[in-house]
């Protein structure tokens, strides 16, 4: 795909057989200082390159004064790489592109080149005829450009047009037309176009620095994530694990769709922390009725220990003011002082129907609909106005070692490469482990010191991630892990390198099941 990132002379135009779209700035750029605009607008022509790529099409995107041309090639979807998706079609694009945060709208539009009044009037008719056909219709001009650029009033070529157009159309109706022909003239170029396709609005994704989100799967924590992407900041997800394999396997199911609908631009990982042994250690020594505050408190731990190892500046959560016994003012206080990083609450203030109805713009309320509620630590009485004294009396019995090892254990996953589909594929499940497989665990260096497959070979998820590339294609691998989903994504992508690759689907206990029979 080649692409154009500095202004440029001459007037955007679409290729042969190809389309042109406008893209208008988010009113938070426009309003920003010439050096803060040219450095986010920057960035946000590099975000929509991603997008048009990962769609599968060729474009290029020239950035001029205070808007954006993408000039889309032909659609060919002869051209797309085997075992690709096909690429997107134009309007599809349109709805794509809309969804790049720092956009306020985007149309696919008709430009010509004009000198005089007449020709804007003829190119108008050509182009407005067959939209406003039987049709009550309004014609909307706008000048690009002071009056020295452009010498003509807004008002007079919308009279001109409307005139010419009138004899085709139902009549002109300028408070609920059916049809609205729009026109944006410039020096040399005028677009022409019917509809405009709201945009996310916002900043650019990356201009606003790094964060973490507690992701739980349900519909708070996405919505929260999304508001955080709609200011620029990247988010990496943190996901404590309470319900084990299906907990994980539906959260990261929403880190993905968030990711590839709205995280064009930046590469959003999802890291995994199992946390069952961090919620036996509170039930096991913290007063009941401080477990939930205590647990939340160590998964801000959690995700601060991931946001120092990403440079992180602060901690997103899904949290609001009483949607339930934790999130009471002053516990929201007492959870606070688990972090040094700052908190973003960006949900605080909303109503839990105002919170699902957002979720259908993000595109997580059907995926978050089919989350369980996997909190095993719920006490009859919890506290609704904990005193930190107190909290930090019960924190003083859990050993910190169990929560360490937790991260130690904690896996990564970068939600662009995954192919969850390919995970539930038959031939990646290894239904028995033969005498010359090589067998390996990908789990920590404690897990596989206390317990392997007989044989199995050792090597951690993250270094098994940089190391496929070099293993012997002669080899037959099983891959297995804590809840079959590492191994999953490893062998997906060991597949695709061309190496013969399986796992176990189940996880550990299946292969403690194997592992029995082989005996």
């Amino acid at each position: 795909m080649s692409s154009e990132g500095a202004p440029r002379s001459p007037s955007p135009e679409a290729p042969e057989g190809g389309r042109l779209l406008l893209v208008r700035l988010s009113g938070d750029l426009t309003t920003k200082g010439d050096a803060t605009r040219r450095r986010m607008t920057s960035r946000l022509a590099e975000n929509l390159r991603a997008s048009i790529k990962q769609a599968g099409r060729s474009a290029r995107v020239v950035r001029e004064r205070s808007r954006i041309f993408v000039e889309l090639a032909p659609l060919d979807p002869a051209g797309a790489a085997v075992g690709a998706r096909p690429p997107v079609d134009d309007d599809a694009m349109v709805e794509r592109l809309a969804r790049v945060f720092g956009i306020q709208s985007v149309s696919l539009v008709h430009a010509e080149d004009w000198t005089t009044l007449d020709d804007l009037v003829r190119t108008g008719e050509r182009f407005g005829a067959p939209f406003v056909a039987g049709q009550r219709f309004a014609i909307r001009a706008r000048r690009v450009g002071d009056r020295t650029e452009v010498p003509l009033r807004s008002g007079d070529v919308e009279r001109a047009l409307g005139e010419r157009l009138l004899g085709a159309s139902a009549g002109v109706d300028l408070r609920h037309p059916d049809v609205t022909v729009f026109i944006e003239i410039g020096r040399r170029r005028a677009w022409y176009f019917v509809a405009k396709t709201k945009g996310a609005g916002g900043l650019p994704l990356g201009t606003e620095g790094r964060a973490v989100s507690l992701l739980s799967g349900g519909f708070d924590s996405p919505v929260a994530s999304w508001r955080l992407l709609r200011r620029g900041v990247a988010i990496d997800y943190v996901f404590c694990n309470l319900g084990g394999r299906q907990h994980q396997l539906e959260t990261l199911a929403i880190a993905k769709c968030l990711a590839d609908r709205w995280q064009c631009g930046t590469r959003p990982r999802f890291h995994a922390i199992d946390f069952d042994a961090v919620s036996r250690e509170i039930q096991d020594k913290v007063t009941t009725r401080y477990w939930q505050i205590v647990l939340k408190r160590m998964m801000l731990r959690a995700a601060e220990a991931v946001a120092a190892q990403i440079d992180a500046a602060a901690i997103v959560t899904g949290e609001a003011i009483g949607q339930v016994s934790s999130q009471t003012l002053q516990n929201l206080a007492v959870i606070s002082d688990g972090a040094r990083l700052p908190i973003l609450r960006p949900l605080v203030g909303n109503n839990k129907d105002e919170i699902i109805a957002e979720s259908r713009v993000v595109g997580t309320h059907d995926l978050s609909a089919k989350v369980g509620e996997y909190c095993a630590i719920v006490p009859s009485r919890p506290a609704t106005n904990a005193r930190l004294a107190d909290v930090l009396a019960e924190e003083a019995k859990l050993d910190p070692g169990v929560l360490e090892e937790a991260l130690a254990g904690r896996s990564e996953f970068l939600l662009p490469d995954l192919d969850l589909d390919a995970w539930t594929a038959e031939d990646l499940s290894a239904r028995t482990i033969d005498a010359g497989d090589t067998v390996i665990d990908l789990r920590s260096k404690a897990a596989y010191d206390g317990w392997h497959f007989p044989g199995a070979l050792f090597l951690d998820f993250a270094n098994a991630l940089r190391a496929y590339p070099s293993f012997d294609a002669g080899q037959h691998y099983v891959l297995y892990c804590e809840f079959g989903l590492k191994s999953a994504h490893l062998a997906d992508l060991m597949r695709r390198a061309g190496l013969d690759a399986r796992h176990v689907s189940g996880g550990l206990r299946e292969v403690r099941r194997l592992a029995e029979v082989e005996a």
